[in-house]
């Protein structure tokens, strides 16, 4: 078994009463009622922060949302890009005309 120890706890004679109250009612010894109490207690201060944490964590998951989305925009305009300068440098090249002999040159001057 655990060691016990003693906590005391300064409360106005109004309180005690109350808590003492509370415990009968519960029918559960006032040491045991203090102890739920204090664990299962949540300050007003934990609720905001939470809430703040999970806006912020929102606000990034929209934010990296977004940059994967103009990722996904770059990449597809790139991909368009290079096809077409695949299909460009698979078009047949077509030979030059002939060039005029000299002669022909000659001719016409």
């Amino acid at each position: 078994m655990a060691a016990v120890e003693r906590i005391v706890v300064q409360a106005t004679a109004q309180d005690k009463a109350a808590f003492a109250a509370k415990a009968r009612l519960l029918d559960m010894p006032l040491s045991e009622l203090m102890r739920r109490g204090a664990f299962a207690y949540q300050s007003g201060d934990t609720d905001a922060e939470l809430g703040a944490l999970a806006e912020a964590a929102k606000v990034a998951a929209d934010q990296a949302g977004a940059a994967i989305d103009d990722a996904i925009d770059f990449i597809e305009a790139s991909n368009r890009r290079i096809a077409a300068m695949e299909a460009a440098a698979a078009q047949p090249v077509k030979p030059a005309g002939r060039l005029p002999s000299r002669n022909a040159a000659r001719k016409a001057a």
